[in-house]
């Protein structure tokens, strides 16, 4: 059941970013409240890089040995007033990446992952193995998958805050 919702839960979060995205044009993507502050566009790259960098520590989690660390508790991703600095192969670049393209990758990085969560046999395994978290260390593989959607949400509520200053 757990993996159903966590499903459920990716593709109703990555419907509400695209939903968001398809009211936002090419200039808005890219304007910034300051220096300091990533745009819409360099969010989303860094949301497909971090889905991408997440298939491949599944990948390498399933093939390591069974673990057994308890699950985290991983709502506090959801706080966006606590700051969580990206590491470094997740932050965005200053490249401007057309708006298409941007929704072709977003498309490409969750297929990867539904590509991997459905190649898996039994999907308790990933209550069973571990792979670490740059940032939170170790974490069971079905947190990592978790992750994915809270990161998610937690980006989507910083994009509403960046389109609420643009107008």
């Amino acid at each position: 059941m757990e993996i159903q919702e966590i499903n459920h839960n990716l593709k109703e979060t990555r419907d509400k970013l695209l939903a968001i995205l398809k009211r936002v044009d090419q200039i808005q993507l890219y304007m910034k409240k300051d220096v300091d502050t990533w745009s819409i566009g360099q969010i989303c790259q860094h949301l497909i890089k971090t889905e991408e960098l997440f298939v491949l520590a599944i990948r390498k989690g399933l093939s390591k040995e069974d673990s057994f660390i308890e699950k985290k508790s991983l709502e506090f991703l959801l706080d966006r007033s606590e700051k969580i600095a990206a590491p470094d192969i997740a932050k965005p670049t200053d490249e401007v990446i057309e708006y298409n393209e941007i929704i072709e990758k977003l498309k490409k990085s969750r297929a990867k992952l539904n590509e991997i969560l459905s190649s898996i046999e039994d999907p308790t395994i990933l209550n069973k193995k571990q792979y670490i978290h740059p940032v939170f260390k170790e974490m069971l593989l079905i947190d990592w998958v978790k992750t994915l959607y809270l990161h998610e949400q937690r980006h989507i509520k910083q994009i509403n805050e960046i389109i609420k200053g643009l107008k």
